[in-house]
């Protein structure tokens, strides 16, 4: 590789580093090519990149961001192969993973970058997944600010059908 498209490559990443909030460093070595095409099939049907990079190149597009977005810690990470995993969701890799896994060995997480917090090591995996996603967190909020007011609503239509019952019975015995 010419350092032309080192410098090129490092550029590519370092833009997508800086517009995800979210990415999961992993490694996938011992995956034969077949079960390579299978992840990456999993993961693009949710919407996740994977992109298998350079551990120094990744290290330089890191470095270009570090300071204002915490990336030091992911240095020690940077060993080995290195599958980065680019998302919009931050429990959607680790769900894929997971799901991937049940017929197989790897791929493992070394670590997760989610929004300015690091995850390191495998065993991270399972909270990673039951992190909720913004979706499911307003939809949770939205599920309790309706319920209040379902419940306000069915007391006012029940009391309106009693005052008027009450109004009837009396009406009715005044007669």
């Amino acid at each position: 590789m010419t350092r032309t498209e080192k410098g090129t490559q490092i550029e590519e990443l370092k833009e997508k580093f800086s517009n995800s909030s979210f990415f999961y460093l992993t490694d996938s070595s011992t995956l034969t090519v077949e079960e390579v095409s299978e992840l990456r099939g999993m993961l693009y049907e949710k919407g996740i990149e994977m992109k298998v990079v350079k551990n120094t190149l990744a290290k330089k597009a890191l470095e270009a961001s570090a300071d204002e977005k915490g990336y030091a810690p992911l240095y020690d990470a940077l060993k080995g192969p290195t599958a980065v995993l680019f998302t919009e969701t931050a429990n959607s890799p680790a769900r894929v993973i997971e799901e991937f896994r049940k017929k197989h060995e790897k791929p493992t997480l070394k670590a997760a970058y989610i929004d300015t917090d690091v995850f390191f090591g495998d065993d991270q995996l399972k909270a990673l997944a039951a992190l909720k996603s913004k979706e499911e967190l307003v939809g949770e909020i939205i599920t309790l600010l309706q319920s209040p007011a379902k419940t306000v609503i069915s007391a006012l239509k029940s009391g309106g059908s009693t005052i008027s019952g009450l109004l009837k019975a009396l009406e009715q015995r005044g007669e």
